[in-house]
């Protein structure tokens, strides 16, 4: 008679109900693990400012454009909406620039993801050009890249005659 029991449509709805039951229990937990993880990993990796410059090599003087792109981060980020930009171009030079802004609003206010600026490099040398994105005085990420300028013809001087 247990077998007829144990094979009974009502005996497997039990079994699967206390399988599901079980199953609810365990998933709640690990998924809060998983969820935990990917904020970690989201917070550990965060957005990222990568740069390139064009061209990354010139002869003096030098105009050279850099293209910087934010990657990463979440569209809610509310630190990185609307920074102000510091542009040190490795040669004493610092520009800056702060856009205006609209009051950050989770869900209409668009994260911008890329600045474009030009600097003229006068004389030669290897410059390591640094841009950071700024809450008032405090940088909250920063991005770099090499510029190389070699001596052009105004930087040649000509050997004095004897």
């Amino acid at each position: 008679m247990s077998r007829a029991i144990a094979r009974s449509p009502a005996r497997r709805r039990w079994t699967t109900l206390f399988a599901l039951v079980a199953l609810l229990g365990v998933l709640p937990s690990a998924h809060s693990a998983a969820a935990g993880d990917d904020d970690k990993d989201k917070k550990g990796k965060g957005p990222s400012l990568s740069l390139k410059a064009s061209p990354s090599m010139s002869f003096s003087p030098a105009r050279v454009t850099v293209t910087a792109e934010l990657r990463g981060g979440s569209e809610t980020d509310e630190e990185i909406y609307c920074p102000s930009l510091e542009w040190d171009w490795g040669d004493g030079t610092i520009s800056e620039a702060k856009e205006d802004c609209e009051p950050f609003e989770a869900g209409k206010s668009t994260i911008k993801r890329r600045w474009i600026n030009t600097h003229t490099y006068t004389t030669a040398g290897n410059y390591r050009m640094v841009l950071r994105l700024k809450r008032g005085s405090k940088s909250i990420l920063g991005g770099n890249t090499n510029v190389q300028v070699k001596p052009g013809v105004r930087d040649m001087t000509e050997d004095p005659q004897p």
